[in-house]
């Protein structure tokens, strides 16, 4: 038996807290073997019993029947509670709520509410015409079709489209009136980041939920193009801890648990207890920070 002293029980990470809550966003697959992968990290990850989990939704709606097929199966098969992202792009009002009814129809309630990205070839959003206009009018419209529960977006570096950090933030506290009960972040890397723009939505008057959104750095090269597209800063110091590890992906992943590890510590010692996890349809790492986190699968049997 070990033995086990009063002054090793403090763990380095610092106290976790009870009751932390996590959720998951996948990605519909594109491919038979993106589909193995998935299911997968799904029968990896629901063991956990997350919040929820998320499933994206293509520009212009193009993945539109793969999201929706997902998003039931996790509920119905996994036992999941799943929302569904929705966007405003490449379709009328009618047509969107017409998706919406089809999924509160199937049992799904909680919808992910979002602007959405240009369709493929565009470079700008343009609403479309008989569409929602933006995500503050489709939580709207959405709370019109059923009384869903709705999350949105936020962006603690503000959103590449957005005149400025505070229009962007009076866009969130539009979709929040609207009806929104939870804010999920665009992911970040520097808890100063996530510090600062907590506190400048509370001074707003924001009081809903504001989770963080985590990436784990898995692919580090690739994570960086991720960050570029959503005008997400990457620090220095993670360009030099991972600086020569393209071709290493054993120490990369390493590397990778113990960036996250850090980032959650930080984030727990502001009081943070619930996070969303953009998992990329991979479940190690993200099933590793859940452990640190104090997440475990219920004992069986």
């Amino acid at each position: 038996m070990t033995n086990v002293s009063e002054s090793n029980l403090t763990s380095p990470l610092g106290v976790m807290p009870e009751g932390v809550q996590v959720s998951f966003e996948f990605f519909p697959p594109k491919t038979e073997k993106m589909q193995e992968q998935l299911w997968a990290s799904i029968e990896r990850l629901a063991p956990l019993n997350p919040h929820f989990v998320s499933v994206t939704y293509g520009a212009g709606g193009s993945t539109r029947e793969r999201t929706h097929e997902t998003v039931v199966r996790m509920q119905k098969e996994k036992g999941l509670q799943a929302a569904a992202h929705l966007t405003c792009v490449g379709a009328t009002q009618s047509e969107v709520d017409s998706v919406a009814q089809h999924y509160w129809e199937s049992g799904i309630r909680h919808i992910v509410a979002l602007r959405g990205d240009p369709p493929e070839g565009e470079t700008h959003y343009t609403p479309h015409p008989g569409g929602y206009a933006y995500a503050s009018d489709l939580v709207a419209g959405l709370k019109k079709v059923a009384d869903f529960e709705i999350s949105v977006a936020a962006f603690p570096e503000p959103h590449p489209e957005a005149e400025s950090a505070a229009a962007d933030l009076d866009n969130l506290k539009r979709k929040i009136d609207a009806g929104a009960s939870r804010a999920i972040t665009q992911f970040f890397f520097d808890p100063d980041v996530y510090r600062r723009f907590r506190d400048r939505a509370v001074a707003a008057g924001i009081t809903v939920p504001i989770v963080p959104g985590l990436m784990p750095a898995t692919n580090f090269v690739q994570m960086c193009r991720f960050a570029e597209k959503a005008g997400a800063s990457v620090p220095r110091w993670m360009h030099d801890v991972f600086d020569g590890l393209e071709n290493d992906v054993e120490t990369r992943r390493l590397v990778a648990a113990s960036v996250a590890a850090s980032q959650v510590r930080a984030l727990v010692g502001d009081g943070v207890s619930e996070f969303h996890f953009y998992t990329l349809n991979r479940a190690d790492l993200t099933y590793a920070i859940c452990h640190i986190l104090g997440l475990r699968p219920k004992a069986t049997g």
